[in-house]
């Protein structure tokens, strides 16, 4: 008798092992920061800068906490294609259309356009043209994720603006679609640098946010995705009766506002909305992150805020690279050449500092 409980608490022990040596293989490390970027970049041109962001969203999302997720979204796009410039803030020209006009970034919020452009406007009211649109958008991006609910950090910062847009073909080739699966998701990433755990991190940003039926609808037509859970399919068959619709459903069915880890309980319920979220549950190599990260929240949020400042470097422009724009959705004019932090004004004097 004596033997056998000996037993059973051996075996419970190594289970237990078993799992904190999993654990241990996904605590996250902090990236290094990217050179031209710092933590302290505004602190003498803009020491007001966060607090300016984050008052005028906290405003916005009191009204409309669902613009959040459009401003998170807005940053996922502008990093993976060409680094993180603000070339999807650009409107098109005569040399072909922007990165706004590919199929990806046709359901990206109009509003957060604006939202960014308004906290440029108040921004640039406050410490003259010395803070770029790239890092407005990643400002306001992490914000999104504390204002909703999430883990509150600190970005690199000291990005500059890009000089052009992406065309449409590399602007497609760096976003993957929402009927990717596990294995495309894995590979695209990668050449940005990402490991599978990143990868899955990242992806619990569909924690908030609402999806198109048309993203979607080939997991309901002609019949129903094998992988989804028959009520989910049900209820979801309800909000797209047909194809083609332009209806919408929030992505996290549980708490859709709020970013947690909820997103991960739905993949394990086989009620995750993308090809892309629920093979991450279906193909073995993430499915094991994916059950961490539903049962610990603080893990998650670990390796989200890593792999977040992460992304958020991706092939960055600093120092004299690119410019601060006047407009987010246009370049300057035919500008002298100018130092960094000695941009000029929208009436086209140079700003003293």
């Amino acid at each position: 008798m004596a033997m056998a409980s000996l037993k059973a608490s051996s075996v419970a022990t190594l289970l237990l092992f078993a799992v904190l040596i999993s654990l241990r293989g996904l605590e996250a490390q902090t990236p290094p920061v990217a050179p031209g970027l710092s933590y302290t970049f505004y602190q003498t041109t803009c020491p007001q800068l966060q607090t300016i962001i984050r008052q005028q969203l906290q405003t916005v999302f009191n009204s409309d906490i669902g613009q959040a997720a459009g401003l998170l979204r807005l940053h996922f796009h502008d990093c993976f294609v060409q680094g993180c410039d603000g070339s999807v803030l650009l409107d098109g020209s005569a040399s072909g259309p922007s990165e706004k006009s590919a199929i990806p970034n046709l359901t990206l919020r109009a509003q957060a356009f604006v939202i960014i452009e308004n906290l440029h406007r108040l921004v640039h009211n406050a410490c003259n043209r010395t803070v770029s649109c790239a890092d407005i958008t990643a400002l306001a991006a992490r914000d999104a994720v504390v204002l909703s609910g999430g883990p509150n950090y600190n970005i690199p910062l000291g990005r500059r603006d890009g000089l052009n847009f992406a065309t449409t073909n590399v602007t497609l080739a760096n976003l993957p679609p929402p009927f990717a699966n596990t294995t495309t998701l894995l590979n695209s990433l990668a050449l940005k640098g990402f490991n599978p755990t990143d990868v899955v991190a990242l992806s619990g940003g569909h924690t908030i946010g609402i999806a198109h039926c048309t993203s979607f609808e080939s997991r309901l037509f002609p019949s129903r995705d094998p992988t989804m859970d028959q009520t989910f399919f049900n209820n979801l068959r309800t909000t797209c009766p047909v194809l083609n619709t332009t209806n919408t459903t929030f992505m996290d069915i549980r708490s859709p506002n709020v970013f947690d880890n909820r997103y991960y309980v739905d993949l394990m319920n086989r009620q995750g909305l993308f090809t892309s979220d629920q093979d991450l549950y279906t193909d073995s190599r993430t499915r094991g992150i994916v059950t961490n990260f539903a049962i610990n929240q603080t893990l998650f949020f670990q390796n989200f805020v890593n792999a977040m400042i992460k992304m958020s470097q991706l092939s960055v422009l600093t120092g004299t690279q690119g410019e601060i724009r006047a407009n987010c959705s246009r370049r300057n004019g035919n500008d002298l050449f100018i130092l960094p932090g000695m941009e000029k004004n929208d009436d086209g004097k140079v700003a003293s500092y």
